[in-house]
């Protein structure tokens, strides 16, 4: 069961592979989920699932809509992750490196493109499932600590 101080997770799980770890680390640490996708997918029963509409950012838009400051959101998206920071929530990646302003770098626009030109090119690049629960644990303990 959450607890009151705990952030939420927000999960953009069309293409994460880490999925598991995430519950792991949220049921040790008391924290409620929420996978979001535009497909159904089967969650455990203590993780909410948010079905969206079909379309690009349709998941991104949803998650990006209800992160608050002290959450996490966990995406490989370089455009959502912007997104969170700017409404104060922690973004982390599938590798469980913490997206920064400095570390989304290039720009938001560049990073989208490679990414159509990756799709027209009919290659969709995927995380490689390396997540650390522990770098999820540390996130958590830091969104604790900010008020």
């Amino acid at each position: 069961m959450p607890t009151p101080a705990a952030p939420t997770i927000f999960v953009d799980a069309d293409a994460c592979p880490v999925k598991e770890e995430v519950y792991k680390v949220a049921r040790r640490c008391g924290c409620a989920v929420i996978v979001v996708a535009n497909a159904y997918m089967r969650t455990p029963p203590d993780v909410q699932f948010a079905l969206v509409d079909a379309g690009a950012d349709a998941a991104d838009d949803w998650i990006a809509e209800r992160a608050q400051k002290g959450d996490i959101v966990i995406t490989n998206d370089i455009p959502l992750a912007d997104r969170a920071l700017k409404a104060g929530a922690l973004a982390l990646g599938a590798t469980g490196k913490e997206f920064t302003p400095a570390s989304i770098g290039r720009g938001v626009g560049a990073a989208r493109a490679d990414g159509a030109f990756a799709l027209l090119r009919g290659r969709r690049r995927r995380a490689k499932a390396v997540f650390r629960g522990g770098s999820l644990t540390l996130f958590i303990g830091a969104g604790r600590g900010r008020a």
